[in-house]
């Protein structure tokens, strides 16, 4: 973890693979559910100040760093976990990102695909025993240490691999990339005692057959056949919640994705929910709200995935 103090600024470069991905961790001491944006929330416990965490697949950081700011100034989050950020470290907009009110940053990026970044108005401390998932070092996982002691929170961001257009892994090893990805997440978690864990990302997976707009005809697509959804669900069940069905129940639709190739995207609403929120039991009580920003998809030049809000009490 680097630091730094009013006057100066540390950065920590950390290699992670022969494909040159590497970690940056910068540090300061300065409607109808389905069909318009999802705002649920619950009452609040106590006076603790919530933490809000937006996770969002940007699909290119530098050309959508105008949405960036445009979802920091209507939500106001504490917390911003990218995925899909397409930027190598040395060329990561920092200074962008601190004027955003970002003074604790986390990335891991290359050259045009993949990428993920934590950004946080509050210390956070990167964790280093993150594997190089199916030792591709291709820049999809990023985790920190929000807080210290017993009310420290891990946040984990995670970009899967979307897994090509045909599912099978034999004739496809994009297919076979994904289904590899996902067993060895399973396994690495499963052999983790965690607590206080929230685990966001693009999981490029929608489990549930109210997170498409169709079950019967997806059923033999990527991102909801039934090889990947059990393997999801499987990891998930090493010691998460679907925080976000703790909202909005799994017999209602909710999508976080719509394709470019829908001309009239809204209208048609043929959606996925391929973006998750998962946090450990213990935190269950402590979730005060969640929001799907639908709206952010027909920003100017938007991303095809859309922001998704969690609020945590602290």
């Amino acid at each position: 973890m680097a630091s730094l103090c009013p006057d100066a600024w540390i950065t920590f470069l950390q290699e992670i693979s022969a494909a040159f991905c590497h970690s940056f961790l910068f540090s300061s001491c300065a409607g109808r559910r389905g069909e318009k944006n999802i705002l649920v929330s619950l009452p609040r416990i106590g006076n603790a100040a919530d933490m809000r965490i937006v996770t969002w697949n940007i699909n290119s950081l530098r050309l959508r760093m105008p949405l960036l700011a445009r979802l920091c100034q209507d939500t106001s989050p504490d917390i911003v976990c990218l995925q899909e950020t397409k930027v190598p470290d040395a060329l990561f907009p920092l200074e962008d990102v601190r004027a955003l009110g970002f003074g604790h940053v986390v990335f891991r990026g290359m050259k045009g695909y993949n990428g993920v970044a934590i950004l946080s108005r509050q210390p956070v401390t990167m964790l280093e025993d993150t594997p190089d998932w199916c030792e591709k070092g291709d820049c999809r996982h990023i985790a920190v240490r929000h807080g210290t002691g017993d009310d420290a929170i891990d946040v984990h961001d995670f970009y899967v691999p979307a897994g090509g257009d045909v599912p099978d892994p034999v004739e496809n090893p994009k297919f076979a990339h994904k289904l590899a990805f996902v067993d060895e997440a399973r396994t690495w978690f499963s052999a983790r005692d965690m607590r206080r864990t929230v685990l966001v990302g693009d999981l490029n997976i929608a489990p549930l057959e109210q997170d498409v707009w169709s079950h019967k005809q997806l059923l033999k697509i990527v991102s909801h056949t039934p090889e990947e959804t059990e393997r999801l669900l499987a990891w998930q069940q090493t010691g998460f919640i679907d925080a976000m069905r703790e909202f909005v129940p799994p017999d209602e639709k909710l999508y976080t994705w719509w394709s470019y190739r829908n001309r009239d995207w809204s209208a048609s609403n043929r959606g996925r929910r391929l973006d998750h929120v998962w946090v450990t039991p213990d935190l269950r009580g402590a979730l005060r709200g969640m929001e799907v920003l639908r709206a952010a998809r027909d920003w100017e030049k938007p991303s095809d995935h859309v922001p998704v809000l969690i609020d945590i009490e602290g």
